[in-house]
This record gives structure tokens, C-alpha cells and sequence, in this order.
């Protein structure tokens, strides 16, 4: 399996130019895969120059509601007239983040993409085939990002704080080994772990994703403790974790210190086998 980082709020070289988003790249027995789109058309930019024909992408995933995820959503459409989209109902929804003097704005996605006849809604629990599937209903609360507490949405045209059911997540089978990719883990990526454990009766092998340890609006971190105890509690999965986006350096620096080799980053530009 391949895995090429289109878009990442860093970049490994000078070449590949970096945005406040996600964008994976994944290439399966099966499939020729995007997993998010980033918040522009940068993507694309990135893919020319990491060899990646999107006009080839078969398969696209956005796993929440927020423009740095399905932001480049419109772009890619124009570029590809083939791949169906697989995204939750939900993420159309009208999605707001707190800016630190109180402000809300918008960080939804571009409601005029719900006409495509390319988009596939999904639920709790979609099988695309034997390799793909994707999952929503994660009920646990271990560890849940505090930079939740800033990000909302409506209620009977009412602010309220956001519930993330529209997050999903991907979990890719091929060779008997078992990939997780989460976008944000707003949910909390420990419940991510733990809920598609129930559902496949086995950890994965390895998890790529953000942890949203990193608050981007608020230019915050969560507090080093909290970052501790998660990675004291990922290290006990046999797991290889690479992580990108909303974790954001410092704290992958400060999980790497205590997970040692069982954490990689992953930034724009990246190429991983695995």
C-alpha cells in the first residue's frame, strides 16, 4: 500500500507547498484513493509533483464537515469525472469555530456540492468492498480534544456545541493487515481505536491521522500532561501510528517522547509503503 501526503499544514520540501488541511493519497490493490482534500486546490499542485494522476482516483473520502477537510472538494470534481465521493449526510451541515475574542466563523463546506449525483451518503457503518470500509458512531469519551469546546454548530438555528457525528473514519484491509486513518479525531482518537476494534474484533495495525491536539484558531496546545497520557496510552496498542494536521509538531515531539519509534509525522511531500 502507498500513501502519498498531498496536503499538510507542513511541508517536506520547498517544492511542496503546505496549507492548514489534509490530504491523503492512497494506493491500494483495488483502489487509487483520496482521503480528504484540503481546504484548496493545492492538492492538486502537490499531486503533479509527486506523480499522481488524479484522473485516475477511483475513490474519495471526506471524513468531517470543515473546509480544510472538503475544501478542495469543487476542484477535484472539475478534475475527475469518475470517482464517487463517500461522505456523511451530516457534513453539509452549518459548521462554526470561536476565534479567541469570541467571533464565530464559518468553517463548513460548500452546500452547492450537495446537487453532484458523484456524492454516496454514508452512516454509522458503510461497506464500500472486502478493502474499504468507513465508521461514524463513536460513543467513547476518553481523552476528547478540548478544542471541541470551540467548535459548533445549529440547533433550530441556535448555536450549540458540535456533536461530530458527521466525522467518519476509514479503515483500509488488504494482506491481512489492517490500516485506521482518521481526519481530525475529534471524537478522540483512543474511542476511534477502541470502537473500530469492536467492529473488526482486531487493533489495527497502524492509524494515520490528525489527534487534534493542536486548537488552530486559538493557536493553543492541549496541556503536556494530556499529551503524556495519550501517549502512554497509545504506545500499548501494537500499533504503528503516523500522525499530521491538528496534532501539529510540538505535540507529535512530545508523544514521540514517549512512544519512541511507534510514532511517526507525516508531512506534505511523504511517501510511505506500508
Amino acid at each position: 500500500m502507498i500513501i502519498k501526503t498531498l496536503v499538510e499544514n507542513t511541508s517536506t520540501a520547498e517544492k511542496f507547498k503546505s496549507e492548514h488541511g489534509l490530504c491523503l493519497y492512497l494506493e491500494t490493490r483495488k483502489h487509487k484513493l483520496l482521503f480528504d482534500v484540503g481546504a484548496s486546490h493545492l492538492f492538486a499542485e502537490n499531486a503533479h509533483a509527486l506523480g499522481v494522476d488524479l484522473t485516475e482516483v477511483d475513490t474519495v473520502v471526506i471524513s468531517h464537515g470543515h473546509y480544510d477537510h472538503g475544501g478542495g472538494l469543487k476542484a477535484f470534481l472539475n478534475l475527475n469525472h469518475k470517482a464517487k465521493v463517500y461522505i456523511n449526510r451530516k457534513a453539509f451541515g452549518k459548521y462554526y469555530a470561536l476565534t479567541p475574542n469570541g467571533k464565530k466563523t464559518y468553517i463548513g463546506l460548500d452546500e452547492s456540492l450537495l446537487q453532484s449525483d458523484r456524492l454516496i451518503f454514508t452512516g454509522e457503518h458503510f461497506v464500500i468492498d472486502d478493502e474499504l470500509e468507513l465508521f461514524a458512531n463513536v460513543s467513547g469519551t476518553k481523552l476528547l480534544p478540548s478544542g471541541n469546546r470551540t467548535l459548533l454548530t445549529e440547533a433550530a438555528g441556535l448555536p450549540v456545541q458540535d456533536d461530530f457525528s458527521h466525522e467518519q473514519n476509514l479503515i483500509v484491509s488488504q494482506d491481512g493487515k489492517v490500516l485506521l486513518v482518521a481526519g481530525c479525531a475529534h471524537k478522540g482518537i483512543i474511542n476511534i481505536i477502541e470502537r473500530m476494534i469492536e467492529l473488526k474484533n482486531v487493533q489495527p495495525n497502524y492509524v494515520i491521522g490528525g489527534f487534534h491536539l493542536y486548537n488552530y484558531g486559538a493557536d493553543k496546545y492541549e496541556e503536556s500532561a494530556v499529551i503524556n497520557e495519550l501517549g502512554q496510552y497509545l504506545r500499548e496498542f501494537d500499533t504503528t501510528f503516523y500522525t499530521c494536521h491538528c496534532t501539529g509538531p510540538k505535540a507529535y515531539n512530545e508523544l514521540r517522547e514517549v512512544m519512541g519509534r511507534k510514532i511517526e509525522y507525516l508531512a506534505t511531500g511523504s511517501e510511505l509503503r506500508i
